[in-house]
């Protein structure tokens, strides 16, 4: 790599959760596949996370044979006016965001991310559970059509499922039931005090009663779906679902009080602190404060922290629509979509250029970015770099910041990129 280099591609790494999508089925897999041939894809593993960024437990590597391999954390501890100047001050001289690609094929944890400061006291209280002392807001942009559970639904839903799903009301009893119910004509405190009492009951019910409970209604639900009735509306299927990947789970109620949604390509959620959320199967683009800091109640074999997560969440109840994070059109670039959600860690910016254009200009931004290259074959021009950069499918560049980069079109292909970046 030239000195004074500062645009090149990476090499990424995956991860292997066992909740991710096997072999070729995995968008990750395939982005892998894509831009290393040499990669050979085992269909019987899990492709979960391709991780771009410097976190310590998958930092990029810089992808240059005339160095020393190297990361890319290194390299920008060794270049920190890459980052530009606000960013270098604000983030202490660290890349402050993650940018990841998700494939999922059963249903991550029923989780919240903690604020600053709890995710501060958590760290010294518990550093094997909560590995960092940073927070985590994250977007998801989906790639497929994307599932996902996403904060309380309004209340009237709720009381809606309570009186339709007998072994839930259950489990929460009469007192907490009725209290929900009385409390939509009460203003917000009301609600989300009766939310808290409501979720706090279930998440902490005897496991032997939520066994008996969700064996009752995965028996009422197939009785009726064999009979030809999909049980809609109460999520039939969703919940058969959930139960034959974590049977018995607390987490599979969690249908009944958190919204359900759906992203089509390209529409997003934003989860900021202390929202809870699943996500439950699809590919996406996500991209989040540079954490590691989940806390779990349900659908998990990992550690749960049941009285956490219910003292921490936001009991503020809104419909499924105000989950939705619309995306900005550029003034200054007619193919771009900036997603920028109020927190200072990252942006995200999606371009989508047409094969007919021959060469497109990457805005250069005061900050350190990461592209991935959705679809598309293009040759990168950079004035630092000394010869073109080859990127295809599945190929990653870090651009440093003010770098700006011309991508010339090598085939007649449209282009589908996102960039991660920090916008201050």
């Amino acid at each position: 790599m030239a000195a004074g280099q500062r645009v090149f591609a990476l090499s990424c790494v995956v991860q292997q959760y066992a909740w991710g999508k096997t072999g070729s089925n995995s968008e990750v897999a395939r982005l892998l596949a894509s831009s290393d041939p040499s990669v050979q894809i085992s269909e019987d593993k899990p492709y979960a996370e391709l991780w771009m960024g410097t976190h310590p437990r998958g930092d990029a590597k810089i992808l240059d044979s005339g160095m020393m391999p190297k990361t890319l954390g290194q390299w920008i501890a060794e270049n920190q006016d890459s980052l530009g100047s606000k960013v270098r001050a604000t983030f202490h001289g660290q890349l402050p965001f993650l940018f990841k690609v998700l494939s999922v094929e059963t249903a991550l944890s029923i989780q919240a991310h903690p604020n600053k400061e709890l995710a501060e006291r958590l760290h010294l209280q518990a550093p094997q559970h909560y590995p960092d002392a940073n927070h985590k807001p994250e977007m998801a942009i989906a790639l497929t059509p994307f599932q996902g559970l996403c904060g309380f639904r309004p209340v009237e839903e709720i009381v809606a499922f309570l009186q339709k799903v007998p072994e839930l009301q259950l489990l929460i009893g009469d007192a907490e039931t009725t209290q929900l119910q009385q409390s939509v004509d009460r203003g917000p405190q009301a609600v989300a005090s009766a939310l808290r009492g409501c979720f706090s009951q279930l998440m902490t019910s005897e496991k032997k009663a939520v066994v008996e409970q969700l064996k009752l209604l995965v028996m009422r639900i197939s009785q009726q779906v064999s009979a030809g009735n999909h049980m809609k509306d109460i999520h039939g299927e969703l919940l058969l679902e959930l139960h034959q990947q974590y049977p018995g789970d607390i987490g599979c109620f969690a249908i009944y009080f958190l919204n359900l949604l759906t992203l089509q390509p390209g529409e997003a959620m934003f989860l900021e602190a202390n929202v809870p959320h699943a996500y439950l199967k699809g590919d996406c683009v996500e991209c989040m404060a540079c954490s590691d800091n989940t806390v779990r109640a349900g659908l998990t074999p990992k550690f749960i922290d049941v009285p956490t997560l219910c003292q921490m969440l936001s009991y503020r109840p809104s419909p499924s629509r105000d989950r939705l994070f619309a995306p900005t059109r550029s003034q200054e670039d007619p193919y771009l979509s900036i997603y920028d959600p109020p927190v200072p860690d990252f942006t995200v910016m999606k371009m989508e250029v047409p094969g007919s254009v021959s060469e497109y200009k990457v805005l250069p931004l005061d900050s350190a970015s990461i592209l991935l290259m959705v679809q598309g074959t293009v040759m990168a021009i950079t004035p630092s770099a000394p010869a073109a950069i080859a990127l295809q499918r599945g190929g990653v560049l870090f651009i440093g910041a003010n770098e700006s980069v011309s991508l010339q079109l090598t085939a007649p292909k449209d282009l589908l990129m996102f960039r991660a970046c920090c916008l201050l």
